[in-house]
């Protein structure tokens, strides 16, 4: 990476605040809970902090889960932006074997706001190798629901067809997309979505912690029992396994540092390798204020019934119930990332030019304790430019 590191002085963050910041990191790895963790700071174009607790290095490298989609959802922004597709094109415009079941409704937005009506949609990871089995499951997928009729989280399934879309624009392999789109002009080489083989001795294992919540515990504290979904314990595990980690699942497949990811983040409010803001990048910013915008109004989440803020592709912050969302208490409503499964945290705040991402192999089975300790980790992160 050649965007440089500065000090926390000279970034105007806090000294206080970022101890308190490295005390909460540090926190569940101290106790027993997590196996390792890391997190990083940029500001302004620049890294600012990169620490790495417990059984972890520099080195080394996080499966990133869900945090992946912005990285996907960008490479749309650009097919966007060149006038290749268009957010109301219909997918059968592009991949003629999905139009089936109905299907012939779903559009390209629809796939970035998670309201395509095929949340569930089955896909194995190493069918991605085989062009066959990849378009007899997009035949094979049947809606739940009207296209655009409602907000239900697609783990998986519209980030396949995302990226089939970009295959046949480009002719190029998903994988070799973020290296040439992203990784290289924006000089960050261990942006990976699908670790290369000659990578894979440095990914930290998933590991699960503590105990799972029961039926009782959620009534206990008057919440809805989350339904079960594709992300799976089995699932997650699964990318322990060579055979998986090197697919490009453009949902949840990327692998990369705290430092690399924060730094991505960056560019998405102008800050490359270079001096000037928004030159030589691969998006111009009126593009990034195109994906900002919340395109889900009115819609609420099925579960908690907070209401849903979702750009292209990525989570806004918004004002009230912004921690229901992923995010902190004191950043700004202009806030945006994508967090990830196992309590994986990726934002950036265009107000205070700090990205802030957290990333652990330890996922804790206590789904409250988890989320409880995302809300503090990113409003501590808030806090070091207050």
């Amino acid at each position: 990476m050649s965007y440089g590191q500065i000090t926390p002085s000279e970034a105007n963050i806090s000294l206080a605040a970022l101890e308190a910041l490295r005390a909460r990191v540090h926190q569940e790895i101290d106790e027993g809970l997590l196996p390792a963790a890391q997190f990083a700071i940029a500001r302004s174009g620049k890294l600012v902090a990169f620490e790495s607790i417990g059984e972890s290095t520099s080195e080394t490298l996080f499966p990133i889960f869900s945090c992946t989609k912005a990285i996907t959802s960008s490479l749309i922004w650009m097919a966007l932006e060149a006038g290749e597709i268009g957010l109301d094109d219909p997918v059968v415009q592009y991949i003629p074997q999905f139009g089936t079941h109905d299907k012939e409704r779903v559009t390209i937005a629809h796939l970035l706001t998670h309201t395509a009506g095929f949340p569930n949609a089955p896909f194995r990871p190493t069918d991605y190798w085989d062009p066959d089995r990849r378009n007899a499951r997009f035949a094979q997928w049947r809606l739940d629901w009207a296209p655009g009729s409602m907000f239900t989280y697609h783990p998986s399934s519209s980030m396949y067809v995302l990226a089939e879309i970009l295959e046949r624009l480009t002719g190029q392999g998903f994988a070799d997309l973020v290296r040439t789109r992203l990784a290289e002009p924006l000089q960050l080489p261990e942006l990976f979505v699908g670790c290369p083989v000659d990578q894979l001795h440095r990914v930290a294992d998933v590991e699960h912690r503590g105990q799972a919540m029961t039926k009782e515990d959620y009534a206990a504290l008057g919440l809805p029992e989350p339904p079960v979904t594709e992300v799976t314990e089995e699932a997650l595990t699964n990318f322990n396994k060579p055979e998986i980690r090197v697919v490009p699942i453009p949902g949840g497949g990327g692998f990369m540092s705290a430092a690399t990811l924060a730094l991505w983040y960056q560019s998405l409010i102008g800050y490359g390798p270079g001096g000037d803001r928004w030159l030589n990048m691969p998006w111009q910013e009126h593009t990034i204020i195109e994906a900002r915008k919340v395109r889900t109004h009115g819609l609420l989440d099925p579960v908690q019934g907070h209401p849903i803020l979702r750009g292209l592709g990525i989570v806004i912050a918004g004002g009230e119930g912004a921690q229901l969302r992923g995010f902190g208490y004191g950043l700004s409503e202009d806030s945006f990332g994508h967090n990830g499964a196992g309590g994986q945290i990726a934002w950036v705040d265009p107000q205070s030019e700090l990205s802030f991402v957290y990333l652990t192999n330890g996922h804790d089975r206590h789904a409250v304790r988890q989320a409880k300790r995302g809300i503090a980790l990113s409003s501590h992160a808030a806090k070091l430019t207050a």
